[in-house]
């Protein structure tokens, strides 16, 4: 319950024993002792954090808790007794609207009373008696905000720089398989054209003919088919092969028989090959097989780099959530492996662990920032492992939350600093490597744009992230109305 007084005023003796009145003049003091009052607090909530900022409150006898909101629960940052703490909208003077709200909640623990100043009458004492010192606080403040803004952009450019090089290089190895292929592929079609001619200049009787396609078919279906063989079978079949075509007069048998042994190709089945042709045609025959299976397996090669080059710019689509809604409904299971695939020239020597709960729902969520969310996170323990180590990431379902779980086997974060690794421009990396706003920015996007959590536990060899998040944005913060 609380009393509020009109009549009940706090003499200028009185105010100047709070020590956030105690160097003002008198004439100073007298007025704040006209335009402040006081009230008193039996017990409960004071005000709550998001409400507009209407007070400022200066205990002076009682005690206090203020609390936040966390994961959609109330988490008290401080509680105390002393006399002259004051709460509120202590920051109206900026006149800015991100301000106009409470950062907090605070409760009462005992009957306690309170000077309190409307945040109107704040802004004009503070702008009245220090206008020189709020200027020069809002200096630092846009300065402040100015720099954050600007390093995080600068950090974002520098992350897609970096994915943007890895991207490329990735997109490079298979459109150069794919060119080198579709070469030789001209060759081998230029081949078989010649070897076709002379296999049907009509000594070849239709029988035969229709023999050598049916063969030349059961080569195809052998290459889509083919095992990859060991070592030591590859070598036996390739002897076997080489032996079988020296025998039969195949110039150049050594260059022939491992096309035909890669894909399982036997004696037994040159022998039909043989049969159907017959020595004079045998090397014809032979080699414009060579060349269907080479075609064959030049197009395999060429299909999977495209379907690679494919999946790398869906990856990156699917990244930068390019033609989708800031605001989507998103499965973090996919954001995750595209986030993979965007950093996989970084992954070298590194052991990729996915342990990803398929039951875990889709959730709205503002799927490109927590991509960013991801790359930082991932690409700092990339660096803690430098270079050689396991990297997991798992998903599971904790209720009403979705939890994302990061972790390296790094050398751990040190007890001394874990506490800062927050904090922006706090960085460990070597000057030029990183901005430190990295853990900062995943931490604004986590908590304060998806009301979640980012929390880390770490020992030497088992450092992990966990990024809590509602499945349910709307729930949570119903949830939080009834709490508070």
């Amino acid at each position: 319950m609380t009393t509020t007084d009109d009549t009940l005023r706090m003499s200028r003796d009185e105010l100047r024993t709070l020590f956030l009145f105690e160097h003002l003049n008198d004439d100073q003091l007298d007025w704040l002792s006209r335009e402040g009052y006081v009230i008193k607090v039996d017990e409960g909530r004071v005000f709550r954090e998001g409400d507009e900022a209407s007070c400022c409150y200066i205990m002076t006898s009682g005690s206090i808790r203020m609390c936040k909101l966390l994961q959609g629960e109330e988490v008290e940052i401080n509680r105390t007794a002393q006399r002259g703490v004051y709460a509120g909208a202590f920051n109206a003077f900026f006149g800015a609207d991100d301000r106009k709200a409470y950062t907090a909640s605070m409760y009462v623990l005992e009957p306690s009373e309170f000077f309190v100043i409307d945040a109107a009458t704040m802004a004009t004492m503070m702008n009245t008696w220090f206008p020189m010192a709020v200027h020069l606080i809002e200096g630092f403040a846009q300065g402040m905000r100015r720099t954050n803004e600007t390093m995080g952009q600068r950090e974002r450019l520098l992350a897609l720089g970096s994915l943007s090089a890895g991207l490329t290089h990735e997109l490079n190895n298979p459109a150069a398989a794919a060119v080198r292929a579709a070469a030789t592929l001209r060759q081998r079609v230029a081949g078989m054209r010649s070897k076709l001619a002379m296999l049907a200049d009509g000594t070849l009787d239709t029988t035969k003919l229709h023999q050598l396609v049916a063969i030349q078919e059961d080569a195809v279906e052998r290459v889509a088919k083919a095992r990859e063989l060991s070592p030591m079978e590859l070598s036996d079949a390739e002897d076997s092969l080489t032996d079988w075509l020296e025998d039969h007069d195949v110039r150049n048998s050594w260059d022939v028989a491992p096309v035909l042994a890669a894909v399982g190709l036997d004696v037994p089945w040159m022998e039909e090959v043989l049969t159907a042709v017959g020595p004079e045609y045998l090397e014809g025959a032979i080699r414009w097989l060579m060349y269907t299976i080479d075609t064959e397996s030049l197009m395999n090669e060429i299909d999977d780099s495209v379907t690679r080059i494919s999946t790398l710019v869906g990856a990156a689509k699917q990244y930068s959530q390019i033609d989708r809604a800031p605001f989507q409904v998103v499965d973090l299971r996919e954001l995750l492996k595209s986030t993979l695939v965007m950093m996989s020239s970084k992954l070298d020597g590194i052991t990729v662990v996915k342990d990803f709960d398929p039951e875990l729902p889709p959730i709205p969520a503002y799927a490109a920032e927590l991509n960013q969310v991801w790359t930082n996170i991932i690409d700092n323990a990339v660096s803690a492992m430098s270079g050689s180590g396991t990297l997991t990431l798992r998903t599971k379902r904790d209720g009403a939350y979705a939890v994302v779980e990061i972790g390296d086997t790094g050398p751990g974060i040190p007890d001394e600093i874990r506490n800062r690794i927050f904090e922006p421009f706090f960085t460990t990396k070597p000057i030029g490597e990183g901005t430190g706003l990295g853990l900062d920015i995943s931490w604004r996007i986590v908590v304060k744009k998806h009301h979640g959590d980012l929390r880390v536990d770490s020992k030497p060899g088992d450092t992990r992230f966990k990024i809590v998040l509602p499945i349910d944005p709307e729930s949570e913060v119903a949830a939080q109305g009834d709490l508070l």
